[in-house]
Parts: structure tokens; sequence; C-alpha cells
């Protein structure tokens, strides 16, 4: 069967930050879309959106919305693509969900294009669009895996506010005018918007991100650790993760400690192999300060990679920084790369 020149795509979640990423992304790449529905809660539909010159009316997003729909693509919340993602697949769309709904379904792909591109062919209708943080991580990580082996995994992160919502952007800019003019002000919605405490996240850190598990990780920890072993397909793998919350709007940053499978690997040869990966970007020139920084990171697709060292005492193990756009290649970008690739593999004509 001949391939379409444009797909029908809709867009769950349209208003939201990741949605209104996904959309410029859509465009921005010139998806071969023929067309576009863009979907959304009751409060947020009848809301304008322009795409190529052209302005859409975001509808209510219902069962019935699916219509004839190619790909769609989800980023409106757990509980949203619960409820929806089935009926869309039920109308023949390939979903792409960017929440947490799906990821650790063992019947759900969870794709990272440049590590496990193959696992879309195993899709029943779902794929899922990995963790921000893990999405950054396992694409740093596949060409070291793929050369040297991989045996343990310690990631400590530094996270932007962003990855909480354009609402916690907007609290961590009034608090830090706040604490400038030496004004009262009051913790909304960091850490978590649901739990039971709120903190100051401007000047400051806080270590946590999402909830607390009974085994005292945050979900966001355990996300980084369940979803690497999957997307790796490494079980085996040992993963920690410590999760920080920062005071910067866009750009989340890693630093990665991992132990190889090889003997006499050194930094340069590592240097040399993440020069070469697919969607990596190495800035790694210590004499002339040159290193990742989330503030260059911000509208860039790639996974900036630097400070790569071997650890003093384990002859296995290496260290490394690594930085990207959460919004971007952690989320809509990512999205939209899935897209693009089942239509490259021929999996959605």
């Amino acid at each position: 069967m001949e391939q379409k020149k444009g797909f029908h795509v809709a867009v769950v979640g349209a208003t939201g930050a990741v949605g209104q990423q996904i959309i410029q992304t859509l465009e921005n790449r010139d998806f071969p879309i023929s067309e576009l529905t863009l979907l959304s809660s009751a409060r947020s539909a009848g809301s304008k959106v322009t795409f190529n010159g052209q302005e859409y009316t975001v509808q209510e997003a219902n069962p019935e919305s699916f219509k004839d729909v190619d790909i769609a693509l989800f980023s409106a919340g757990g509980s949203v693509s619960q409820e929806l993602a089935p009926h869309a697949v039920e109308h023949g769309a390939i979903v792409v969900d960017n929440t947490s709904a799906f990821r650790m379904d063992p019947n759900v792909p969870l794709v990272v294009p440049e590590v496990n591109e193959d696992d879309l062919h195993s899709h029943n209708g779902i794929i899922a669009n990995p963790n921000c943080s893990t999405i950054q991580m396992v694409v740093a990580l596949k060409p070291v895996k793929e050369k040297y082996g991989l045996k343990k995994v310690i990631v400590s992160t530094y996270q932007a506010v962003s990855g909480s919502g354009a609402a916690a952007v907007q609290e961590l800019n009034e608090q830090t005018k706040a604490i400038i003019n030496n004004e009262e002000y009051e913790p909304a919605i960091l850490p978590v918007k649901s739990d039971k405490k709120h903190y100051q996240i401007a000047f400051n850190a806080i270590p946590q991100i999402d909830k607390f598990q009974d085994n005292g990780y945050t979900f966001e920890e355990m996300k980084m650790i369940n979803e690497t072993k999957k997307i790796m397909h490494m079980p085996e793998l040992q993963v920690a993760a410590t999760c920080v919350r920062l005071p910067v709007a866009t750009g989340h940053s890693e630093s990665l400690y991992f132990e190889v499978d090889t003997d006499s690997v050194n930094a340069n040869e590592i240097k040399s192999l993440l020069e070469n990966a697919p969607g990596v970007v190495l800035q790694d020139d210590p004499d002339n300060q040159i290193y990742p920084m989330p503030a260059d990171c911000v509208g860039k697709n790639d996974v900036f990679v630097g400070r790569i060292r071997k650890d003093l005492d384990e002859d296995k193990g290496f260290h490394m920084w690594v930085v990207s756009d959460n919004l971007l290649k952690g989320a809509a970008w990512n999205s939209v790369q899935i897209a693009e690739s089942l239509i490259k593999l021929g999996i959605v004509k």
C-alpha cells in the first residue's frame, strides 16, 4: 500500500506547556500533516492556536474525537490518557503517550528512538514516551552500553521547575522577586502540589520530585530506575537515582556515574564514542571551561554531554555531566520523533 503524503494528527493537551511544544515541534519539523485536531479539557476548549499560519480552535477531548486520526500525541495527564487512549486505539489511531500511565505496562513499548526504535514494531496501539530525565540519560548511555557493556548507573539530577508545569515556573519567578524585594510569599506548588507541605524553590534546592514511595525513593527516582532497565532491555542493570529540583526554568542536568563491563577503557575513548553518537552533542574541553549548561540547551533537541572522566578508584567507573531541554528532548521532541519513526519504519501508513 502506498504511504500517504500527510497524516491526520491529534494533539491531546494542546494548551499545556508540553502540548504547545509538540505543536511547535510539528511545525518546525514540517511534519507531514493532512489534518490537525487540537484537543484539551473542557476548561481550555475554545482556545485559539496558530499552526503553520492557520488558526485552529481547540476542541474538548472525548471518546469520539479520534475518528480517522492516524497518530494521537497525548500530553494531558495520566488520568486523561488512561480514559481516552484506548478509545483512540479503537478508532484506529496509534497513540504516543507522554504521561506515566502506560510506561511500565509490559505490553506497551517505552521508546527513545536513538536507543530502542525497533521496539516500535511491538506496539499494540499505544507507545509510551519515557520520563524526561530518563530520556537524556539513556541517549548518553546507549553507545557506552553497546561498545563497552554497562554494569551500574548512579545518577543525581538537577531538574528544572518547568518539569512541574508552567505554574511552577511562575511561582519561581514570583518567589525570586519577593525575596529580592524582601516581601512575603507563600509556596503553593513545589515539591508536589498535592503533597502535604510546600517549600520555597527560589534560591533553594529541593531533594524531592514527586511523592515518596515506601522504599524511601520518590516516584520520579523509581521512574528513572525502572524505565532505564526497560528501555535498555537490561533488567539486571544496577541503577540508583536521587532527583533534585533547582531554581532553573528549563533544562535538566544530571551527574552520571557508570561502570562498564570492559577492561582498560579510558575517558578519551568514551568521548570519541559520544562525539559520534546520534542525538548527542559533546561539549567537553575543561581547559577552555567548555561543558554543557541548561541555559545553553533551551530550544535545542539534542542531549549535551561533557565532564567525562575516569573514576579515581574504580577502574571501570566513569563520570559525566548530561544536560537537555526537558520540554523538547524530554517530552515534545521525543514524542514527535517517535511519530517520525512510525512513518519511517512503515508502521503507520
